[in-house]
């Protein structure tokens, strides 16, 4: 699930805390590493149980609409669509699921308030008024539904962005990609799976696993040794000028570039000065990339870069 583009954002953002902190064990800042990564798999789940509690919700309020002394005639008749939808109901009973929420004491049972001011504002989008005029009812539809309100309401809605902050200090720059996790779960969901559905693994496979470590390790045990190469192609600038964030990034990406041949020079290149637009300063996105250019021609000259497919990137 966890793909390699947040785990080189989790690997810079534990090696700024490293070196902010002047730790000398590398070994706890590892274990720190991969709590991070366990702690974005919870996110995960949760919110994939939001959608379950969500749904509760509505179904709560339908039954207090019926139950009062005066109801509304819209209260009286109320359209049951949202609170029946397929795919939520095979949530519900998905044992993955409740495995994972139970061993890890996930809820959303403290944010009772956040959860009726989310289904409110489903309630108020053009998704949920058009899902809930609409004739068909299909499983596929009710997928869709679910779909959308991941990425066009939740996604942003800063009230959740605050409550997942307050919950874990992990989660501050995780939703964005995570959410794309849950649309991708939800998309394979197949209804003939019913409660046995399978859900998205931690790492995609054992070479991710020893990916995020490896180059973890790497940046930290050569860390002297690429900062002296990063020196002598900064042209113009004294070192102790450049924002950490960018040093930390650029060591980063050159742990890559000496320790993983498989991987082509581009597509790290590409990756860094993405994490640096979005990661540091408005100019480190240039800064960045230019540096990188410079340190992988250096390396080229001195025939230290084998790559098994290796191009630069163009300017």
């Amino acid at each position: 699930m966890i793909n390699r583009v947040l785990l080189r954002i989790k690997v810079i953002q534990l090696l700024y805390s490293y070196y902010q902190s002047n730790s000398n064990s590398a070994k706890d800042a590892e274990k720190e590493l991969f709590n991070s990564i366990n702690k974005t798999y919870d996110l995960f789940h949760l919110m994939l149980l939001l959608a379950i509690e969500i749904t509760y919700y509505a179904e709560e309020k339908i039954e207090r609409g019926l139950n009062k002394y005066r109801p509304t005639h819209e209260e009286l008749h109320p359209n049951p669509r949202f609170m029946m939808n397929t795919f939520v109901r095979q949530l519900k009973t998905n044992e993955a699921l409740k495995e994972y929420a139970k061993e890890h004491k996930l809820s959303w049972s403290a944010q009772p308030e956040l959860i009726k001011s989310l289904f409110d504002t489903i309630a108020a989008s053009d998704i949920y008024q058009e899902y809930m005029r609409s004739g068909g009812k299909s499983y596929e539809d009710d997928k869709k539904i679910w779909r959308k309100i991941y990425s066009k309401v939740l996604l942003g809605n800063e009230e959740l962005e605050d409550a997942l902050e307050e919950m874990s200090v992990y989660w501050n720059d995780d939703l964005d990609i995570v959410t794309s996790f849950v649309e991708k779960v939800i998309k394979r969901f197949d209804e003939k799976n019913k409660s046995k559905q399978e859900l998205l693994p931690m790492f995609k496979d054992d070479e991710d696993r020893v990916f995020v470590q490896k180059l973890f390790l790497d940046t930290v045990a050569n860390g002297n040794k690429y900062r002296e190469v990063i020196r002598r192609n900064v042209k113009n600038w004294e070192l102790e000028r450049v924002a950490v964030m960018d040093i930390i990034i650029m060591q980063t990406a050159l742990a890559e570039l000496m320790s993983f041949p498989a991987i082509p020079v581009n597509v790290t290149l590409n990756e860094y000065i993405e994490l640096a637009k979005t990661y540091s300063t408005e100019r480190s996105g240039v800064f960045v990339n230019g540096v990188l250019n410079n340190v992988v021609n250096e390396l080229r000259e001195k025939n230290k870069l084998i790559k098994a497919v290796s191009f630069s990137m163009e300017d």
